[in-house]
């Protein structure tokens, strides 16, 4: 029986992971501070910082370590020149990273969802922790599932990207291999967000 779909080559897949800002009242509402990708290999291919396009009313400097000095620098790029770039970086790749809906949807940018890797969605696992129907947090799951801790202290955009990275290697032949018969292994993202994927 021919593959459904091509295994993905190993130059067409990278990781993504943001970080946001909180805007409007009591700063509940997110918007991207910093964005990080890096190839299959761990190597950055984008880390930066965002201008924001709203006021900030809470940089939640105790878990992002962003500060109002990294945003509003001079040299800090405008979001649509980020937004341009990154939607240039991954056009045609295959998106790795936790949570991806969320970091699509600050990021404005839509994705093939045939073309991620979401180890938040993924089945086994959720089902290796006991947690079929629920998004199991990349920290529980590197710890988990690898022995390694992420995400002490603050969090950093480029570490999530190669955990989650990690995370995918090491079932990348399983995961790839179903979804090539066209047997898809995660579960769906939550539908509110349906918007951030083709």
């Amino acid at each position: 029986m021919p593959a459904k779909y091509p295994v993905p080559s190993s130059d067409k897949i990278f990781a993504l992971s943001c970080t946001n800002v909180g805007v409007g009242p009591g700063g509940t509402t997110a918007m991207l501070a910093r964005v990080s990708i890096v190839d299959y290999k761990g190597q950055v291919m984008l880390d930066t910082y965002v201008s924001p396009t709203m006021q900030v009313s809470d940089y939640r400097t105790a878990t992002t370590g962003i500060e109002s000095s990294h945003l509003l620098s001079p040299d800090t790029p405008a979001f649509i020149q980020v937004q341009q770039h990154v939607a240039d970086l991954i056009k045609g790749k295959v998106l790795v990273g936790h949570s991806l809906w969320n970091d699509l949807s600050v990021l404005g940018i839509p994705h093939p969802a045939v073309a991620t890797r979401d180890v938040a969605l993924y089945q086994p696992f959720r089902n290796a922790l006991r947690s079929p129907n629920q998004v199991i947090g990349l920290q529980t799951l590197m710890w988990h599932l690898m022995c390694r801790r992420c995400q002490d202290g603050q969090l950093h955009p480029v570490e999530n990207a190669r955990a989650a990275l990690d995370l995918y290697r090491t079932v990348s032949p399983e995961w790839e291999a179903a979804i090539s018969f066209g047997n898809w292994p995660s579960c769906l993202p939550p539908s509110t967000f349906s918007r951030c994927y083709l």
